[in-house]
């Protein structure tokens, strides 16, 4: 497992070209690993790791049985974090999550102590299972953690390991006794990653793996220590103007008030993503392109990103699901439809034309 951090100097080109080709090795390596583990499913991957490393939230989102929580555990072993499971049900109460404060008495001593014994939410990597069957009052107790890496209760306000990270579940299609997950905790996710079935060959893959006497399990490659060095690389990769205003722009061009708003989405989105889809464009396609081993994120890197960063950001109507129309349908719709050159009048207003 490698112990080491990366280390470079921005102003010395050669020193960040051989930070980049080394996290890229050990990226490499570390899917490699997780495919030892996991049988397909590479995209799902993918996409959760580009979000670890950027410093996101993961909400995987698939049918059960498709191993999303084996492949959270796995990520955990692989990367050597500390690993915490909560299985959300609506008797959960947020206590279950934060922790809480005791009263400890101490026979010997005849006096009494409060002691805050600390919940789940206190590990590195937190598997938030079925999150959308806790109800909104267990939800909220990760809202803090999730945004602000701390947690507050009775009064004190206590800081989370780092890293820290949360990869929560949830099925798309048993919704009798969920509670559907509100904008504001939806927005708090980097990506939302959508698991897709198996196919025949990966599914006998599957059974020859898991029906002998043992199945395969990660081995440590990378630690916490080497993760945050290598967050740090990334976000220091360099974003040129025009592929941020590119981001820019397929941001606003999934809100109804703007003049670029798409008309594709004009009959199936009703709120258009928060400028923290923007932030999870311009952070994930960094991770994609140091990974690549370049040190400059591109056009292709944000399209790529694109869908697990904005698919959960768009408010839909109801046409949208009567018509059988999904957040990644329109993302991709919106990548269609948004030029990679900035037009020179796209930022007139509605009716400025008839008004001159």
């Amino acid at each position: 497992m490698s112990r080491t951090v990366l280390e470079w100097d921005p102003s010395d080109l050669e020193s960040v070209r051989e930070a980049c080709h080394q996290a890229r090795r050990q990226f490499t390596q570390l899917r490699a690993e997780i495919g030892r583990v996991i049988v397909g499913q590479q995209q799902v991957v993918d996409e959760t790791l580009v979000a670890l490393f950027a410093g996101g939230h993961v909400l995987l989102e698939g049918v059960p049985g498709l191993g999303k929580t084996l492949l959270v555990r796995t990520i955990a072993e692989a990367l050597e974090l500390d690993f915490a499971r909560i299985q959300f049900t609506p008797d959960v109460m947020p206590a279950d999550v934060t922790g809480t404060t005791l009263v400890v008495e101490h026979e010997s001593r005849r006096q009494r102590e409060i002691v805050f014994r600390p919940g789940p939410i206190f590990h590195q990597l937190v598997l938030a299972d079925e999150i959308n069957r806790a109800t909104p009052k267990s939800q909220s107790a990760l809202l803090e953690a999730m945004q602000e890496r701390t947690v507050t209760t009775g009064g004190e306000t206590r800081s989370l390991p780092d890293p820290f990270f949360v990869l929560a579940t949830q099925n798309p299609v048993e919704q009798e006794g969920t509670y559907p997950l509100p904008e504001a905790q939806l927005d708090r996710f980097l990506f939302k990653v959508e698991v897709p079935g198996v196919g025949r060959e990966d599914l006998n893959e599957i059974l020859s793996r898991t029906t002998g006497e043992s199945s395969p399990a990660a081995r440590p490659q990378l630690d916490g220590e080497f993760l945050l060095s290598a967050r740090r690389l990334m976000r220091d990769a360099i974003v040129a103007p025009h592929v941020q205003d590119y981001a820019i722009r397929l941001v606003l061009a999934t809100h109804p008030s703007h003049p670029t708003f798409s008309e594709s989405l004009e009959r199936y989105v009703n709120l258009g993503s928060s400028p923290r889809g923007a932030q999870s464009l311009v952070t994930a396609s960094k991770v994609l392109a140091v990974a690549d081993g370049r040190y400059a994120a591109s056009i292709d890197d944000i399209r790529r990103v694109a869908p697990a960063a904005l698919r959960h950001r768009l408010g839909l109507t109801f046409e949208a699901g009567t018509d059988g129309v999904s957040g990644t349908d329109l993302v991709m719709s919106l990548i269609r439809d948004v030029p990679v050159e900035a037009p020179m009048d796209d930022e007139a207003p509605r009716g400025s034309e008839e008004a001159a």
